[in-house]
């Protein structure tokens, strides 16, 4: 299934949203990265056509989140703006792609993170599990939405630093994914 992803986020976003092009800009360098990353791991047959539509899609759901600073002024909190993605493309048919917005946020959650945590999420397991939801979640790692750093890509020591603030378990998440991706 080919996806018309550019139809799909001016459905959503509109034209000339400061949101849309912060959504773009990201999302393109999450593609190229995950891209990437699949031609390193080739003989495991990634599907390339399906990592670049999810990297594209990957943060649709922002745009009903609380980000000003991105030109997001919904009313839910940015944490939510993965399942509130899963949740628009599930309404579009994507359920494949919907899997990648839910379990992209940090290196994934567990319900026991997300229980513990008290976060305003579904207790649920909102864990990568296919190839390829795991290579865009490992390469958005890399890129943050802060418009002046959009194009910056982080060093894995940086994105380590980074996973380490949110704890051990999210660190050795992501450490079984850069053994695999790196």
């Amino acid at each position: 299934m080919n996806v018309n992803v550019e139809a799909l986020l001016m459905k959503h976003y509109g034209p000339g949203s400061e949101a849309l092009e912060v959504l773009l800009t990201h999302s393109r360098c999450v593609a190229e990265k995950a891209l990437t990353v699949a031609d390193r791991v080739a003989h495991l047959e990634p599907d390339r056509l399906f990592i670049k539509e999810a990297s594209m899609l990957h943060d649709i759901g922002m745009i009903h989140t609380w980000a000003p600073g991105i030109g997001c002024r919904g009313e839910y909190p940015y944490i939510l703006h993965g399942v509130i993605g899963a949740e628009m493309l599930q309404k579009e048919g994507l359920r494949r792609h919907a899997r990648v917005c839910e379990r992209h946020t940090g290196a994934g959650l567990s319900v026991m993170e997300i229980v513990e945590a008290d976060l305003p999420l579904p207790h649920r397991n909102l864990l990568p599990d296919t190839l390829e939801e795991k290579i865009i979640c490992f390469a958005d790692k890399f890129f943050s939405k802060n418009p002046t750093t959009l194009t910056h890509e982080k060093s894995i020591a940086k994105v380590r630093s980074l996973m380490a603030q949110y704890g051990d378990t999210q660190l050795v998440r992501f450490e079984a994914m850069a053994a695999l991706f790196e």
